[in-house]
């Protein structure tokens, strides 16, 4: 295309829109990345992977063009081709996540497979209580909270419904993510091999 005289190839253009528009999705990406970990919000997260795949699609689209410039015929093919294996990642750890929420599983970090530490932690501390003998939690994740059951051994019956209540209390107190916790007393806690 020839602009007051001078010959300009439109594939400058289209890199130049490409790396501008890139700069924003890097950027909220990254901020959003760092807040939805903190938050525990998949919500959240899962926008700051979408700036992510923005911002890797100019990316190498910006490369295509650039190849195609150079004479090199398969560049766009080759950008299209890491573009589509980016979306398909995407969609089997979305899919993958969201099954995983719908059949209950175990509580994981956001953006990791490893699961997360809230539960650990706080059952290690509800059998720090003296009249404590034994514990188990379960936990489940309800959206950015945590819901469960606690099952606890007590080591006496004198004031037991005012001990629950107060454990109950305490154990939402623990951390704010703790939404609903049904603290239920039971004479003794059957494990399974894996448990210990």
């Amino acid at each position: 295309m020839e602009v007051f005289g001078v010959r300009l190839w439109l594939g400058w253009l289209m890199i130049a829109v490409l790396l501008v528009t890139m700069a924003p999705a890097v950027l909220l990406g990254r901020a959003k990345l760092k807040i939805a970990r903190q938050l525990h919000d998949k919500v959240l997260y899962a926008d700051a992977e979408m700036n992510r795949a923005d911002w890797l699609t100019a990316g190498a689209a910006v490369l295509g063009v650039l190849g195609i410039g150079f004479g090199l015929w398969w560049a766009d093919a080759v950008a299209a081709l890491v573009i589509g294996a980016d979306i398909v990642r995407d969609g089997v750890n979305t899919t993958r996540s969201a099954v995983g929420n719908l059949m209950d599983s175990r509580p994981q970090v956001v953006g990791s497979r490893d699961p997360h530490p809230l539960p650990g932690r706080l059952l290690a501390a509800v059998l720090d209580h003296d009249w404590v003998a034994d514990a188990w939690l379960r936990v489940r994740e309800e959206g950015h909270v945590f819901v469960g059951e606690l099952l606890v051994v007590p080591t006496g019956e004198e004031g037991l419904p005012a001990r629950l209540a107060e454990l109950g209390e305490w154990a939402r107190d623990f951390d704010w993510r703790v939404h609903d916790l049904v603290v239920v007393p039971v004479t003794r806690i059957e494990r399974g091999p894996a448990e210990g």
